[in-house]
């Protein structure tokens, strides 16, 4: 079953809502982009949640996200922009296996001679089968075909979250957009 199915489960697990988990996000950029310069946006295509020809809801919740993010920071949608925006995701079962030590609960033996520590004698193997989600949000110099920045997050996807997608959508966008220090630049005064 192709990944991509799974997306919209994706994208709710980088959420910041209440009782979620809070995506680790981690950011990069082109060194010398000049960032003054850019002052619109449109979308990449195809965008990276949509292969089966037609737009999907978690695009389309996606795309308001992103669209609500870049005009808080001054961007406008243009149909022949400066930066194009693409997203994408994966989900991975992951499996955390921790081995711990029995915590200590005294020693054997009077005066601790011939004693030995009470942990020796076992330890906790804990083991945590969870779905991590990956997102991209990719912002490409479309003059120069060129990544200039992307931010990426990463966290668990939870009941709670596949079950507020919209909500949890928005957050694990902001988060993102969190970590993008620029602002558009004003319009030139003509």
């Amino acid at each position: 079953m192709p990944v991509r199915r799974f997306l919209p489960h994706l994208l709710l697990a980088l959420g910041l809502g209440a009782c979620a988990t809070v995506p680790r996000v981690h950011v990069d950029q082109d060194p010398t982009a000049d960032f003054a310069r850019y002052r619109t946006f449109g979308w990449a295509s195809p965008l990276g949640t949509d292969s089966f020809g037609y737009t999907s809801l978690t695009t389309e919740r996606f795309k308001a996200a992103v669209e609500r993010e870049m005009t808080a920071r001054g961007y406008v949608m243009a149909p022949n922009p400066d930066l194009l925006v693409n997203f994408s995701g994966r989900l991975r079962e992951r499996t955390r296996v921790e081995t711990m030590p029995a915590p200590p609960i005294g020693y054997y033996g009077y005066r601790f001679y011939g004693a030995w520590p009470a942990y020796a004698f076992g330890a906790t193997t804990y083991v945590d089968q969870y779905t991590e989600g990956t997102l991209n949000v990719d912002l490409v110099d479309r003059a120069r075909n060129a990544l200039v920045w992307e931010g990426v997050a990463v966290g668990r996807v939870t009941q709670a979250d596949r079950e507020h997608a919209a909500e949890r959508i928005a957050a694990a966008v902001a988060a993102v957009f969190a970590r993008f220090p620029y602002r558009a630049p004003a319009a030139p005064q003509r």
